[in-house]
């Protein structure tokens, strides 16, 4: 395994690779991997020559302080887990001042209105933060394909949103959500659940279910005030949204139109952990 946390160091090795005619694909992660982020990265080895693993925790998309010192950091595991997965993994893993230097500080971008609802509603500057770094990665790598997991779908659009108006000659590929076995979509934070909130974190998953099977004969303002009296009476969670959008445009439903593909996005928090997950439905 290939471990690199120096910029130049790892685009002339990739350079090399490149004329060898490797193709090359790119996993950004913020470590603390678990079997999500190992399903993109079985699927990036499936379809490139080599596979860059990024693992960096990225100040400039946390909009609080303590959620980013609390972000757990499990380096020597991660590392374990994808030797596992294969030896020819390349780890660019690098360091706050090798990214940023002394300006920790986000770029601006426009990505028209993507970043306005859900998210980017209580999250300020946080796709802000996530363009500046993709972008970086996508530049420094300059892969054939980055993989990103559907679990972030406002994410995932917005990222290729960016690519596209950067011009960046990457193939933005998006992959199912990863779950657990009783439905939480697998995320580093559910590390900090307890064992009890973890379980009974089904819930969430199984009112993305039931608003899917009302989707077919109630309107949206029925199922989002249905979804709020369901955790109304759950004092285990705290509901921060629920939005039923256009999965092109993220835009809220107000009345369905055919040939439009909807989803169901949601935000909860337990034990303090702030928990998303979406489920698209139809």
């Amino acid at each position: 395994m290939h471990i690199f946390d120096r910029k130049k160091e790892l685009m002339s090795f990739l350079e090399e690779e490149r004329n060898k005619n490797r193709t090359i694909g790119l996993v950004p992660t913020m470590g603390a991997l678990h079997k999500g982020h190992i399903s993109l990265v079985k699927k990036a080895l499936l379809e490139n020559d080599r596979v860059v693993v990024s693992i960096f925790v990225n100040p400039t998309q946390f909009d609080k302080k303590d959620d980013l010192e609390k972000y757990p950091r499990t380096f020597e595991r991660d590392l374990k887990l994808l030797k596992d997965v294969s030896e020819n993994i390349i780890v660019f893993a690098p360091s706050i001042d090798e990214i940023y230097g002394e300006n920790i500080k986000s770029q601006n971008y426009e990505f028209d209105g993507l970043d306005k609802v859900m998210e980017g509603e209580f999250r300020e500057g946080h796709f802000d933060g996530v363009g500046t770094i993709v972008e970086l990665f996508l530049r420094t790598v300059s892969p054939d394909k980055a993989y990103f997991g559907e679990k972030d779908f406002q994410q995932l659009q917005i990222i290729r949103k960016m690519a596209a108006s950067k011009k960046l000659p990457c193939e933005i590929t998006g992959c199912p959500i990863e779950r657990e076995p009783h439905g939480l979509a697998m995320s580093s934070r559910n590390e900090r659940l307890s064992k009890t909130t973890r379980q009974e974190a089904s819930f969430i998953y199984e009112t993305l279910q039931s608003a899917k099977a009302k989707f077919g004969t109630e309107s949206a303002r029925n199922i989002m005030d249905w979804v709020k009296e369901e955790f109304k009476n759950n004092p285990l969670f705290e509901l921060e949204y629920f939005q039923i959008a256009d999965e092109d445009t993220l835009t809220p439903m107000l009345k369905k139109q055919e040939n439009r593909k909807y989803r169901a996005f949601i935000a909860v928090y337990a034990d303090g952990v702030r928990l998303i997950d979406n489920l698209r439905l139809n």
